[in-house]
């Protein structure tokens, strides 16, 4: 399943300043491709989630549509589901109650609940914990019971705020490989919020640069390396240095014309690995 976000703008009213609203998004267009993992990466403020939410259809654009496999956005869809960074599990229930819920909320026979359990348990080694409390278990744990929770209904796509932004570093690597595991073997459309460079070079077939400045694209960059990333490669350590120079330039809020030469052929470079 495919997203295409059209010249989407929002603004948001500013309590202290009525009569100066905060425009977050102006104009943002950029597409997914179906089966194909995207991060949009940039600094706070930029509009990432908020593009986001648009997509997940919990809130409206101002201007602009999305099309979601042929089909504009009007509200929240069961063919997207949306994870978020603090887990929002329910702690008066156990690990494989959770991950049922959404399917008894669309009516999956008990037969197949189970069967789909069982599977997504074993993908994420998280079988022997089917029966413990969510305040039994470490943060990574919490993270991997969302995951699959988030997957139980098999939405064709999925969409994520900054998943893995609460859990330490050793622990965040080792998830990103099993995220990318799961949705590498599930075929799932993904886009996925983050500010972490070397977390959307890990995960992402492309990055997408947003800036400060009402959510400008400052780069859209396809990232050719094999699955699954070895960190170790020089041409990893490229993509990490050049998307940090662009990172930057989001972070300052600036905005390029196809006139600032030096940059535009910088960000080329990058999105043809050079």
């Amino acid at each position: 399943m495919s997203i295409s976000v059209e010249h989407i703008s929002k603004t948001f009213k500013n309590k202290r300043k009525p009569e100066e609203p905060a425009q977050v998004l102006k104009d943002v267009s950029f597409e997914v491709g179906e089966g194909e993992f995207v991060s949009l990466l940039g600094p706070s403020g930029c509009g990432k989630t908020t593009t986001l939410t648009i997509i997940a259809g919990f809130q409206k654009p101002d201007d602009g549509k999305i099309i979601v496999n042929g089909k504009e956005v009007s509200k929240p869809g069961t063919d997207r589901a949306f994870m978020f960074q603090n887990y929002a599990l329910f702690p008066w229930l156990k690990v494989g109650e959770n991950i049922e819920y959404p399917m008894k909320k669309m009516k999956v026979s008990k037969e197949q609940r189970k069967q789909t359990l069982k599977e997504l348990l074993e993908m994420a080694q998280l079988t022997e914990y089917e029966n413990h409390y969510i305040h039994e278990l470490s943060g990574g744990m919490k993270q991997r019971v969302a995951l699959l929770r988030a997957i139980a209904c098999d939405p064709q796509v999925l969409l994520m705020d900054e998943p893995l932004g609460a859990v330490d570093f050793q622990m965040r690597q080792m998830l990103q490989m099993q995220l990318e595991s799961i949705l590498q073997k599930k075929k799932t459309t993904a886009l996925m919020v983050t500010h972490d460079v070397d977390e959307s070079i890990y995960l992402s077939d492309r990055v997408v640069v947003m800036s400060r400045n009402h959510g400008k694209i400052l780069a859209d960059i396809k990232i050719d390396l094999p699955r699954p990333r070895d960190r170790t490669n020089p041409k990893y350590h490229d993509y990490v240095d050049q998307l940090t120079t662009v990172l930057k330039s989001a972070l300052n809020g600036e905005v390029y014309t196809d006139d600032d030469k030096d940059l535009m052929e910088f960000i080329q470079g990058v999105e043809s690995g050079k």
